[in-house]
């Protein structure tokens, strides 16, 4: 395929919309570290040289697939967490919101430790700003239903959430051997210890967290 650069502006956001859909559909059923910037470009048709022209790199291409999954999860815990009644509720219902989003959990555990690596200033800075804002949504919604955390706090919340999650998904995607060991050791599937250790740990913090809220007011 010959190249044609795109020069107006909706060209340009085309083939930008192009390159993201193309790597989100690839992530559906893959990890990040399996998904070469050759192989991506040549599903989308272009070669290597001309998909860095709208990215700086293959991390920035999924940081940005990442900043859009984590604003659609966003609108989806809203909605979970408006029948939330208390921090066990609350804690329960994002854990499981989570479990359903394979795709952003695959992305949050390469976030701080393969995706910001590759990337210029800029496109950190970009980055940076919008996960500081989602970060601080997650602190609203949480506080909005569990009005005893102070700003604080609920930022710390919402901070713990992406490290649970990043620390907890690898162990949920085992490799075959792995798998199969845990198996003969008798270890529930890994995608229930994933759920339960995600589930736990989040309910335990945000228990926590209203427990010390509570004491520093009596």
């Amino acid at each position: 395929m010959e190249f044609q650069r795109a020069r107006r502006p909706e060209q340009v956001e085309q083939r930008r919309r192009t390159i993201l859909d193309t790597a989100c559909s690839m992530l559906r059923d893959r990890r990040v570290a399996d998904i070469s910037l050759r192989e991506l470009s040549e599903r989308v048709g272009l070669a290597k040289s001309n998909v860095l022209r709208y990215f700086d790199s293959r991390e920035a291409i999924f940081l940005e697939v990442l900043d859009e999954e984590w604003g659609a999860w966003l609108d989806q815990v809203e909605a979970d967490l408006a029948s939330a009644d208390g921090a066990v509720d609350v804690a329960s219902a994002i854990a499981g919101s989570l479990v359903r989003r394979r795709l952003l959990c695959e992305l949050i555990s390469g976030m701080a430790g393969v995706l910001e690596r590759n990337i210029s200033v800029d496109c950190a800075r970009a980055f940076k700003r919008r996960a500081t804002a989602r970060t601080a949504r997650l602190a609203d919604l949480v506080r909005a239903r569990v009005p005893e955390l102070d700003d604080a706090a609920a930022r710390h919340f919402a901070g713990v959430v992406l490290v649970l999650t990043a620390g907890l998904w690898p162990h949920a995607n085992p490799t075959d051997t792995v798998a199969a060991v845990l198996a003969e050791l008798g270890a529930p599937p890994a995608d229930e210890l994933f759920r339960d250790g995600l589930t736990e740990g989040l309910v335990n913090q945000l228990v926590g967290l209203v427990a010390r809220a509570r004491a520093a007011d009596a």
